[in-house]
């Protein structure tokens, strides 16, 4: 079965650069993909793509040894094994709350007798190689969100769910549910403590830790403070980021222009 390189990362005691994909397209998956990211992830829950487009931007990816994986709009049982089947090697679940909300997340994501996902992968035995069924459990990676004051009073216990891979904090929907107000202040005591605790149920269940970030320098703060996965952004914000450079570098002269590139 092909390597799921996130894991190897892992056992290897490095660190992932995720990339995320909001925009429906092959072509700008294909770029994220040559750009030299770990793994991309496919955004179900808040990005626009349809079932179909995630599954030819998966085919993009294949492009590279990039790996790909989704994040589904919800802890639902259908979606995640047909994104299993297409070619998806990690599955990130939003909203996982209490042991019994990860324990049927993972069922779905493992065959029998880990878990009740359904035979039949159309696609995924093409990516995955013909050994996939017999190979899936041990390399798809199944990734629990947490991101509310009730997953993180039950951190500990969700932690302890077997055949779990790994926790991936969104740190918006976290700084809502704690401090009743949007916004994310990764400086906030009260937040790095709430990571720490994440961190260390982590640690303490052998699994890896992930988390969405807003900045390079946030990434990297991120990464000392022991996470294993980072994201920055992503593809939207990075096309809408550049575009609006470059229409005020255009508008102000005294904004550095860069290097010359190539005009096709």
């Amino acid at each position: 079965m092909r390597e799921n390189k996130v894991k190897t990362i892992w056992a290897n005691g490095g660190v992932v650069i995720n990339g995320w994909l909001h925009i429906p397209s092959t072509w700008s998956a294909e770029l994220m993909a040559h750009a030299g990211f770990d793994s991309l992830t496919i955004d179900m829950q808040h990005g626009i793509a349809s079932l179909e487009n995630a599954i030819q931007m998966m085919q993009a990816i294949s492009t590279t040894d990039t790996v790909p994986m989704a994040r589904v709009t919800w802890n639902e049982p259908g979606l995640i094994m047909r994104l299993l089947d297409t070619g998806a090697y990690g599955i990130i679940c939003p909203m996982v709350n209490t042991r019994a909300e990860c324990e049927a997340f993972v069922g779905a994501v493992r065959y029998h007798p880990l878990g009740y996902r359904s035979m039949g992968p159309v696609r995924a035995s093409v990516y995955g190689g013909s050994d996939y069924v017999h190979r899936a459990n041990d390399t798809v990676l199944a990734i629990a969100m947490i991101e509310t004051k009730e997953a993180l009073n039950n951190v500990e216990e969700i932690a302890s769910t077997s055949g779990l891979d790994a926790f991936y904090i969104g740190p918006s929907d976290l700084s809502l549910s704690l401090f009743d107000k949007p916004g994310v202040d990764f400086e906030k005591p009260e937040l790095l403590a709430a990571l720490d605790k994440i961190l260390a149920a982590a640690k303490n269940n052998n699994l890896a830790c992930g988390i969405h970030t807003g900045s390079v320098s946030q990434a990297r703060a991120m990464i000392a403070r022991g996470f294993q996965l980072v994201t920055v952004q992503s593809d939207g914000s990075f096309l809408s980021d550049a575009a609006k450079a470059v229409v005020s570098g255009i508008r102000d002269d005294t904004v550095a222009t860069g290097d010359k590139k190539d005009v096709y």
